[in-house]
């Protein structure tokens, strides 16, 4: 049971409790009371307020949409005056402007194709709104009277401006490219820079509003006379410069490498004017002497023991100062040719530089018919003036004059050098433009193949002649226009090797053609391949010549002397080969060829050297008598060894002797060191023999007068042989 003291405490608790809830119930309810007054306040404010808004939007709304219709109304006015003012003004841009179009846009391009632009808004208004009008027809007339004027100014500008490039700057152009060290770029400016951008500016605008392209045909015909121009100005140069047959290079670039000695001067485009005309001078003369059968041979005497330049130079000068005429139409040619490869170079140059101006000027999708149209011209006369090389060079092949063949040698290189950039510049062209360089090529390749292989046959067939013979047995004049041949072509291995290749004279020489080295391009030939070929080319040369000689030979009566003549041309033709890249050449195909000529030089002299028997025989054992020495001789004795010593011994030994150095003496033997060796070997053998006879019949006593016998001491037989092959003994 809970006591009853707490259930009293407890009771007040409660009642406590319950007494401050009511306190708190009335509370609420007070507040409630007010909260709705006040919203019953605040309920008839707003219906109040929304009264009278309703008012105020019923007043203000029309007076809103007045002041909004009014607005508008006063925007359409505007604009109408706006557009009235617009449309009057086409009425007047034939009158504003006309002047300035008829005064042309010269000096003030900007201002005259604004007004253009004005006189063409102008046609597009009245073509929409009213096509019927006067004034269309007048600012159509106005509009092409100005672009008639736009065009004529375009070509005033190009002509005016437009010059050819002097040869200085073009040799100036070529020169730079070969330069090792870096130098400032040489630039053509082929216009003033604002006349260019009026000229761009012009272009631009015709092709955009004109709707023309007839000035890319104007463009294409002044710049095409100018590149032509241009090169037949360097030609001209070349014309003019041509009392020196060295490089003709610009003062500007030749003032420059003085003030710079550590630069190197530019290489020239691969030609030496004056070797290949030393060599045309040989072997035109080598041609009308040797195949024709007019004339007789030449008299010249090859000086083996020098250096071959110098016996070039010999064998030159002595040839031009029987052909003065002759040698200066070759100065010509060389001049002609030089002027030929240097223009090669130079239109490559002005071609690109052309194509880097054109496309400033000519819009894209009409650039690469514009510029082969501009190109072809002086791309045609560089062409023509090679094919008039080639059918030079064919007729001169015919007439048997194989020296023409070197001018095509260093054009050809020069072509085949300079193809890749032809290609580049070419690149976009039409097919007929791009096979022009590639057929030149061919028809300088199948011409100059023609000429080597005719050569070739030329040496093999040319005739014995006996007064083409040298009398001395000295080299005679094919071995040294052969080998002359041949040693220019060193100078053009490629260019030979590919002419052969070209051809494809594989099978002529028995060459496999290899599918990795060959294909069905000429031009594809490998350069090993090539250099094959032409190492199997001079082979068959040299193979022709040995031939050809040794039938020449027989023309001797001699064997001694045709001994000699082929010792002779042998070793001359070993030492021109040892002395050049020929032997290099020669051993790619024939590795023992300078064995081979040795061996047939050591057969020549011991072939000469077997002439020379017959006078040591006259002293051999089987010709004497028998005796015994110290013992004392009789008469009949005696007189028998004066007899055998006079008709078989020393007399027939003297006779011999003296007949073989007299014919001897006026033979050569150009090479010094072949002369002096075949002399010591004849001194050796016959002074040998001589002593052992003499110190075999010493004690002999068959005469008083033993120097009647004894006609000459040994040291004087060593002394006539010293002076054999010496005319001048």
């Amino acid at each position: 049971m809970i006591p009853t003291q707490d259930a009293s405490a407890r009771k007040k608790e409660i009642d406590e409790k319950l007494r401050q809830e009511q306190d708190t119930l009335s509370f609420i309810r007070k507040n409630l009371e007010k909260s709705d007054q006040l919203t019953k306040g605040m309920v008839s404010i707003l219906s109040s307020f929304e009264s009278r808004l309703m008012q105020l939007e019923n007043s203000i709304i029309p007076v809103h949409k007045q002041t909004e219709n009014l607005q508008r109304l006063q925007d359409n006015v505007d604009k109408t005056l706006s557009c009235m003012d617009h449309v009057i003004s086409y009425y007047h841009v034939a009158k504003d402007t006309d002047k300035i179009i008829k005064e042309g846009p010269s000096g003030r391009l900007d201002e005259y194709l604004a007004c253009i632009a004005k006189i063409q808004k102008a046609v597009e208004y009245f073509q929409d709104n009213n096509p019927d009008s006067p004034e269309l027809n007048t600012v159509k007339a106005l509009f092409e009277k100005g672009k008639e004027l736009l065009e004529a100014e375009f070509q005033s500008l190009l002509t005016r401006y437009s010059k050819p490039v002097p040869p200085i700057l073009i040799l100036d152009l070529i020169g730079g490219e070969d330069e090792l060290d870096t130098q400032e770029e040489v630039i053509l400016d082929h216009l003033p820079e604002t006349v260019l951008q009026d000229i761009i500016c012009i272009s631009g605008w015709l092709v955009e509003y004109g709707r023309n392209q007839d000035f890319m045909s104007v463009y294409f015909q002044i710049r095409s006379s100018q590149l032509d121009r241009s090169l037949k100005s360097l030609k001209e140069h070349f014309r003019k410069s041509s009392s020196s047959l060295g490089v003709l290079y610009s003062p500007a670039v030749q003032n420059k490498r003085k003030d710079t000695p550590t630069k190197k001067p530019p290489k020239r485009p691969v030609f030496i004017p004056g070797t290949i005309r030393k060599a045309q001078n040989l072997l035109k003369q080598y041609s009308q002497h040797g195949l024709d059968g007019k004339k007789g041979g030449s008299n010249l005497t090859p000086m083996e023991g020098h250096d071959h330049d110098l016996r070039v130079k010999h064998l030159s000068d002595a040839l031009n100062e029987r052909h003065g005429a002759a040698a200066g139409k070759d100065d010509v040619l060389d001049i002609e040719i030089d002027s030929y490869i240097h223009c090669i170079s130079a239109f490559v140059k002005l071609a690109q530089s052309e194509y880097q101006l054109l496309i400033e000027v000519i819009p894209e999708h009409h650039q690469k018919r514009t510029f082969d149209s501009l190109i072809q011209e002086a791309l045609d006369n560089l062409m023509l003036e090679g094919d008039n090389i080639v059918s030079a060079a064919r007729r001169a092949i015919m007439r048997h004059d194989y020296s023409a063949v070197l001018t095509i040698f260093p054009i050809l290189k020069h072509l085949k050098q300079t193809k890749p950039d032809f290609d580049q510049v070419l690149q976009g062209t039409a097919a007929s433009t791009k096979n022009k360089l590639p057929s030149l090529i061919t028809s300088m390749e199948t011409t100059g193949a023609k000429a080597l292989e005719e050569f070739a046959d030329s040496i093999k067939n040319d005739p014995d002649k006996e007064y083409n013979m040298p009398k001395d047995g000295t080299v005679h004049e094919l071995t040294s226009n052969a080998i002359l041949f041949l040693q220019q072509l060193l100078d053009f291995q490629e260019t030979a090797g590919a002419m052969l290749a070209s051809q494809v004279l594989g099978d002529t020489y028995n060459i496999p053609l290899d599918p990795r080295e060959t294909s069905s391009s000429a031009s594809s030939y490998s350069s090993e391949f090539s250099r094959r070929l032409l190492s199997t080319y001079i082979c068959k040369v040299l193979g022709n010549l040995q031939l050809n000689l040794l039938s020449k030979s027989k023309v001797y009566e001699d064997t001694a002397l045709s001994a000699i003549f082929l010792h002779n041309n042998y070793n001359y033709t070993l030492k021109s080969l040892e002395k050049s890249e020929l032997i290099q050449l020669v051993s790619v195909t024939q590795r023992k060829a300078e064995t081979q000529y040795r061996e047939l030089i050591e057969q020549q002299i011991l072939s000469y050297q077997r002439s020379w028997i017959k006078v040591t025989e006259y002293i051999t054992d089987q010709n004497m008598p028998v005796f015994q020495p110290g013992a004392k001789l009789k008469d009949k004795e005696r007189q028998m060894i004066k007899d055998k010593f006079k008709i078989c011994g020393l007399q027939g030994f003297n006779d011999g002797l003296e007949e073989l150095c007299k014919i001897q003496k006026v033979w050569a033997i150009p090479d010094k060191d072949q002369r002096d060796a075949i002399r010591q070997a004849q001194k050796r053998m016959i002074t040998q023999a001589y002593r052992a006879f003499l110190q075999r019949y010493t004690n002999v006593s068959f005469t008083k007068n033993p120097e009647k016998y004894h006609k000459y001491r040994p040291e004087q037989v060593e002394a006539m042989i010293e002076r054999l092959f010496d005319t001048s003994a």
